[in-house]
């Protein structure tokens, strides 16, 4: 489970650890192979599910032996609270083009955006949603609806479908007041929802014909689209986020580490994971080279980015606990 053995750190290897999957599949096709080809350096890649218990523990003793990590933004902010990795140091790297608004932080550095977007099968609905505000009226689109079974995102599409504007989704959930008006919303709808937990699911229901709607990662919406089904996205109130290139503290290979970062970071690279893997690069450059068709479905395309919310990182790790445990005492209650 990502456990890598003593000969990453022999000379000359760079361990990189992502989160397995198709993503993973994706970034040996872009950055580990085109790296070994380039630099003659052997990447020893593994796995993890954002175990920080396991990277605390390797940093505390001393014992580093992860040189590059891809993690979620949620995860870095913590692990960056904490002491967990290197602080960047961004003329090191060396990035020549312009990253994406928000892809830069202290101690990493955005991969790609992913979203979560509002999905529905266009053979289902004949009417197109335009929005949160249309998920919620069941006049208009009766019958089952999917959200997401978190606070996070669910708080969020609720206070945009009550018609707070993005900009503005967060000051508001940041009150007492905000986030009773966000739970009032999501009571209006409660029966009507089939929660999913899993990204594999809201593809699934929509296809089946078991909801009308559902909130979604976009990625997942258009590796069912290039299978065949007829699935559709609303860009207008997307949450993004972003999976970051960090470097753990006290790693002994940090030079490689920040070679490995660099060119992983650069257009031509980022195209070819992009083009594989739906979610947007990061390197402004890279979209230029992308097929346009696939660019109009990519969180960073710039009207996708205006008319989206970046996840509040800070407003999470700050209230995200209390959230939660009041979301699952409200999603339990009949």
């Amino acid at each position: 489970m990502g456990l890598v053995s003593g000969q990453a750190l022999a000379a000359g290897n760079v361990t990189v650890i992502s989160y397995g999957g198709a993503s993973k599949e994706a970034q040996v096709h872009a950055f580990y192979k085109p790296f070994e080809q380039a630099t003659g350096k052997k990447i020893v890649a593994g796995e993890w599910n954002g175990e920080m218990a396991k990277l605390k523990a390797m940093v505390s003793t001393n014992s580093v032996s992860w040189d590059v990590l891809d993690v979620e933004d949620t995860d870095l902010a913590r692990g960056c609270d904490d002491g967990l990795f290197e602080q960047l140091d961004y003329e090191r790297l060396g990035i020549k083009e312009t990253l994406v608004d928000g892809a830069k932080s202290d101690c990493g550095v955005g991969i790609f955006v992913w979203s979560n977007v509002l999905a529905y099968n266009a053979d289902k609905l004949k009417t197109a949603p335009q929005g949160w505000k249309d998920f919620w009226d069941l006049k208009k689109f009766p019958g089952k609806r999917s959200l997401r079974k978190s606070a996070r995102g669910s708080l969020e599409f609720a206070l945009m479908a009550d018609g707070v504007a993005p900009s503005d989704v967060y000051k508001v959930l940041s009150t007492p007041a905000g986030v009773d008006r966000a739970f009032a919303k999501l009571d209006e709808i409660k029966s009507s929802i089939q929660w999913w937990e899993a990204g594999a699911q809201p593809p699934q229901y929509l296809m089946a014909g078991d909801v009308v709607m559902s909130s979604a990662y976009n990625g997942r919406i258009h590796a069912a689209k290039t299978s065949g089904a007829n699935l559709r996205v609303v860009w207008d109130g997307n949450l993004y986020q972003f999976d970051d290139w960090a470097i753990p503290k006290g790693t002994p290979n940090i030079d490689a580490a920040y070679q490995f970062i660099s060119f992983a970071m650069r257009p031509d690279q980022q195209k070819l994971y992009t083009e594989k893997m739906a979610y947007g690069p990061s390197n402004t450059a890279a979209a230029a080279m992308l097929d346009k068709d696939l660019v109009a479905d990519l969180p960073t395309t710039p009207a996708n980015m205006k008319s989206g919310l970046q996840m509040d990182v800070a407003f999470w790790l700050d209230h995200g606990e209390a959230l939660e445990e009041r979301f699952i005492s409200w999603s339990s209650r009949k």
